[in-house]
């Protein structure tokens, strides 16, 4: 077998160097750069990529947003934490009635407009639309309760949680008047023309019952109503 002799390139491919000791220099040096040098080197992936490629890219790039955004986004305050901060409380000085009567306005603006032309009417199709509507501001008054004292409690709602309102009087009392075994009145003032086309006021005047009312107002405005008896009327 021939030997590497001195004179070669200590630096030179182990490769040519044994294609040297098997061919003629010229040959070797052929080989080498047609087979060896110049060979492409092809690689396969560790695994195939989906059938979908696009349809993968463009699900990973939506997660990473919505991970992202989710990241951004606060995380809502959880109702013990509302209540520990106080943002429930109301200060003493705010305990007003002339305070809220603007708010009243407002709600007044607000259950004309739910109702439409059935605020004159009345009906079934107005009573729908009340149950619905939002009582934040309206002014209400207790009719007939399972508690007698609480009996002829008037004020606006300052407060419509799911099993109570909460109340403030024009004496600049608040007062908590459960739901339950309770009902409350409340009307809504209509402008009228006469004949003689001058404007003359009358009132719309509806009942609530509070155990029918029992959810939280946010909660109302997304539900249907139906009427159905009430044995305990």
């Amino acid at each position: 077998m021939p030997t590497m002799s001195k004179k070669q390139n200590p630096d030179r491919p182990i490769a040519a160097v044994l294609l040297s000791r098997a061919h003629s220099e010229d040959e070797a040096n052929r080989i080498y750069q047609e087979k060896v040098q110049q060979r492409p080197l092809f690689l396969r992936p560790s695994s195939p990529p989906p059938a979908d490629a696009r349809a993968a890219r463009r699900r990973a790039e939506e997660k990473r947003k919505k991970e992202r955004k989710k990241s951004l986004k606060p995380k809502p305050l959880s109702a013990t934490q509302r209540r520990r901060l106080g943002l429930y409380d109301m200060k003493r000085e705010g305990q007003r009635y002339v305070v809220f009567e603007p708010l009243h306005r407002l709600w007044l603006g607000y259950v004309r407009e739910v109702l439409g032309n059935e605020v004159f009417t009345g009906g079934e199709g107005a009573a729908a639309k009340l149950a619905s509507a939002d009582l934040h501001g309206a002014e209400v008054e207790v009719v007939r309760s399972s508690c007698v004292s609480r009996v002829g409690i008037k004020g606006i709602v300052i407060k419509d949680s799911k099993f109570a309102f909460e109340i403030i009087t024009p004496r600049n009392q608040v007062k908590l008047v459960p739901k339950e075994g309770t009902v409350f009145r409340v009307g809504v003032p209509i402008a009228e023309k006469n004949e003689d086309g001058k404007e003359q006021g009358s009132t719309l005047v509806f009942e609530i019952h509070g155990e029918q009312f029992q959810y939280r107002a946010a909660d109302r405005a997304s539900r249907k109503f139906r009427a159905h008896f009430l044995n305990n009327i």
